[in-house]
């Protein structure tokens, strides 16, 4: 201790005492200025404040064998405990046993000072020892030569590695620099400097030193007195918080955080994608409430939960529109949630921003789609029967009237094969529109299906007031629809049913709006007939026909007979016409002309021509079978038919499953129809002149067919019209058509086919005019399967 401090102590006494701690001698004079009685105290602990005791006998026998330093409360009898000083100095006997110790007591005096005396008094090495950080002093070399256990224990460094270490050698390369250069700067410049540097112990554990330094003078050197902290903690709370911080700028949803404070809560931070979503600044909204981005008079539900939600002080999510700065609308999806202090309260709201004006759109958009026809904008059937089911509601609770029209276009396939497609697209587009600007908005446009459209006319007060709206509504389709070059005529068949007249419910309405339009389209004509009872007898024949004709395929009911064709050159038949027939289980046997027009109307016409197709197929194979190699059948197809995709591949792949070569089939398809749509026509006969299909044009001479197209069809035979035949008598030159007719199939190499033969009269004259084959009553019924072989089989024996 240096003499300045042993100058802040008032009594000093100097013991010697043995191993054990018992007092040998004492200065008498010394002891009372103590307090001290000769003899009062036996052992050196008697004379510390009882609460200093037992750390002293913990440490006794160390401070008496090896010397050492400890500050202690000591007493005297009636007097308050006093800070002493104690410095122990071990004594040895020549043979180097113990031998006692030397005890030097250096008591502070008591009264005023007393307390900073002491703590003044402390030594440096308690100091340390107590320090919550590193304690170290450093010295020119730049080496430690004194500090505290908390630098062994950050550092992981014994007392003798700090010794021997270098303080650089404790960082690594990118802050020994640093280091050294602070060194200097405070034993040679005497700064004052605070540096952090990372340090890796030798377990490979990173840390932070927070270190300070300055210079003090000892013996005439200098050296570095410093205390460190590790800060990792802190700095990985900083990380954490620049992370974050670098998180909010680089999210891409919108961030603000505004300030609670009553009615108005301030803005005091907001991220890029706010920016870039509002088209405002960071400077242009701080301070400012969110509010004023709110497009007035939009949303006020959403915005009422928002400030209810802000007022109770809990998260809330809305979707409402704001205002860009441009002044543009935007949808906003708004999540906010309370930020609570330590104390529980809430101290701000932060408000996630999300731009979902696009998925309104798209959402929009789709429900748009979902409601409506992609290619006329109209209501679909989804929204009909929603609009229809609100507009009798309305009209329940009015007590008025609805008109539900079903609009039929008229030829609207003609259209489609005449003009194409796109003509078809526009005359619908056209049509839809004319219909929307002949109705009110209150009122409901849709389409159906096809060229099949809706009108729904809500809240009519009266039937004049609908006969009004109808009659518009006619005007505006008479009128021609411009494409391209040409005018197409649009007409169109109306039914009309009236709520509660004609039903209660939307499905029953539009069911009879449906039947009055079939009896519309019966007319042939644009026409308009409102519903009444008797048509229902009449649709429901027409369901029932159809009911039996589905029923009749499930049940087999339908089968061929076949009517040999006879080649006039060899007097044999080499081909037959397969004729349907329906074995109808209450009507009996019926014949085409029974229920081929109404096949055609209903759409069974495809699945029935299907089942002849394989009718025809199966004979075919069988007569193969039984040795009829050569016979060749015709069937009669319509336009239906061979306008289906993949008509001929499929009629392919029916021969090829049967083994029946190709050519021993022959379409037979009516001139009406082949001229219906040419493109379509030289389509398919080409695929049946690739697959070895024959093709025969029936009643030949009926039609439009220009003789031009006539080689590029490709037909095999041309069967004559049987008007043509019919005209066949004894009556002068009743057969002149017939002669021409046949002579523009052979000028064209194209075999001819006389049908309807009924006479041996008409007979003879084709004949005699080059007919190439017959077919009629005359050369032979109708016959079963089992028949046609009789008759096969005895004309070859002819």
């Amino acid at each position: 201790m240096d003499q300045r401090k042993e100058n802040q102590y008032a009594a000093r006494i100097i013991l010697l005492v043995a191993p054990n701690g018992d007092i040998l001698s004492w200065d008498r004079q010394s002891a009372a200025g103590f307090g001290w009685a000769d003899g009062e105290a036996k052992n050196i602990a008697d004379l510390l404040a009882p609460e200093a005791r037992g750390e002293w006998r913990r440490d006794a026998a160390t401070l008496l064998a090896e010397g050492g330093e400890r500050t202690v409360d000591i007493v005297a009898a009636g007097a308050p405990p006093r800070r002493a000083h104690l410095r122990l100095w071990p004594l040895h006997a020549p043979d180097g046993t113990p031998a006692g110790c030397a005890v030097d007591i250096l008591a502070a005096a008591q009264g005023a000072g007393r307390k900073a005396d002491l703590i003044g008094a402390i030594p440096l090495r308690s100091v340390i020892k107590l320090f919550p950080g590193a304690f170290y002093v450093i010295d020119c070399d730049g080496h430690f030569v004194l500090w505290n256990s908390n630098l062994e224990r950050m550092t992981e460094l014994s007392a003798c590695q700090l010794e021997r270490i270098h303080v650089c050698q404790l960082f690594g390369e990118a802050d020994r620099a640093r280091v050294e250069d602070s060194l200097r700067a405070v034993l040679e410049d005497n700064q004052e400097v605070l540096i952090e540097a990372n340090f890796v112990s030798p377990s490979g554990k990173p840390s932070t030193f927070l270190m300070s330094g300055t210079r003090i003078r000892c013996d005439g050197e200098y050296y570095l007195c410093g205390a460190g902290l590790d800060v990792t903690r802190r700095h990985q709370q900083e990380n954490l918080l620049r992370l974050r911080e670098r998180a909010l700028h680089a999210a891409s949803n919108g961030i603000i955080i505004s300030r609670c404070a009553g009615k108005d809560n301030p803005i005091e931070y907001v991220n890029p994608a706010f920016e870039r979503i509002t088209g405002y600044r960071a400077q242009e909204v701080l301070g400012r409430d969110s509010r004023f981005m709110g497009a007035p008079g939009l949303d006020q539900d959403a915005r009422t939960q928002l400030r209810e939600a802000i007022c109770e002080r809990r998260q809330a999510n809305v979707i409402f529109r704001n205002l860009r700065k441009d002044g543009t609308l935007f949808w906003n999806e708004l999540t906010i949630t309370p930020v609570h202090d330590e104390a529980g309260v809430v101290t701000h709201y932060i408000g996630v921003i999300n731009d979902v004006t696009a998925v309104k759109q798209r959402t929009s958009h789709l429900e748009h789609r979902v409601n409506h026809d992609p290619l006329t904008g109209l209501a679909n059937r989804n929204l009909l029967w929603d609009r229809l089911e609100q507009a009798l509601h309305v009209a329940q609770r009015n007590k008025t009237l609805v008109a539900t029209m079903l609009i039929d276009l008229n030829k609207f396939k003609l259209i489609n094969d005449t003009f194409g497609h796109e003509a078809g697209d526009v005359v619908l587009t056209s049509v839809a529109k004319r219909m929307e600007a002949s109705v009110r908005d209150s009122d409901t446009v849709a389409r159906l299906s096809g060229d099949e459209f809706v009108l729904v006319l809500a809240n009519q007060p009266s039937l004049r007031y609908t006969l009004r709206m109808l009659d518009r509504l006619r005007e505006a389709l008479q009128v021609p629809v411009a494409f391209d070059s040409s005018e197409i005529a649009v007409g169109a068949a109306v039914g009309v049913s009236i709520y509660p007249h004609d039903g209660s419910s939307p499905v029953d309405l539009v069911k009879a709006a449906d039947i009055a339009m079939y009896h519309a389209k019966s007319s042939g004509k644009s026409d308009v007939h409102f519903y009444s009872a008797d048509m229902k007898s009449s649709s429901d024949a027409k369901h029932k026909m159809e009911t039996d004709m589905r029923a009749g395929l499930d049940n087999d009911e339908f089968f061929l007979l076949f009517q040999p064709r006879l080649c006039t050159h060899t007097e044999r038949y080499p081909s037959v016409e397969a004729l349907l027939r329906w074995r109808h289980p209450e009507l009996g046997v019926l014949t085409p002309i029974s229920f081929l027009a109404e096949a055609e109307e209903n759409g069974m016409v495809r699945p029935i021509g299907a089942r002849v197709l394989d009718l025809a197929v199966q004979f075919l194979r069988d007569m193969r079978a039984d040795g009829f190699v050569d016979l060749r059948v015709s069937v009669n197809v319509g336009y239906r038919e061979i306008s289906q995709q993949n008509y001929i591949a499929n009629i392919q792949r029916r021969l090829t499953d049967a083994d029946v070569p190709a050519d021993r089939l022959e379409l037979e398809v009516n001139e009406k129809n082949l001229v219906r749509n040419l493109q379509l026509s030289r389509d398919v006969t080409r695929q049946m002149h690739d697959a070895g299909i024959k093709l025969s044009i029936d009643e030949f001479g009926n039609g439009m067919t220009s003789l031009s197209n006539l080689p590029a069809l490709g037909a095999s035979h041309l069967k004559l019209n049987k008007a043509a035949v019919g005209a066949i008598s004894q009556d002068g030159d009743h057969g002149i058509l017939a002669t021409m007719l046949i002579d523009v199939g052979h000028d064209l190499r194209i075999q001819v086919v006389g049908t309807g033969v009924e006479t041996e009269l008409q007979a003879a004259f084709l004949r005699e005019n080059g007919c190439d084959e017959l077919q009629g009553s005359f050369i032979s019924s109708p016959l079963a399967p089992g028949a046609l072989k009789q008759l096969l089989a005895a004309t070859r024996r002819r």
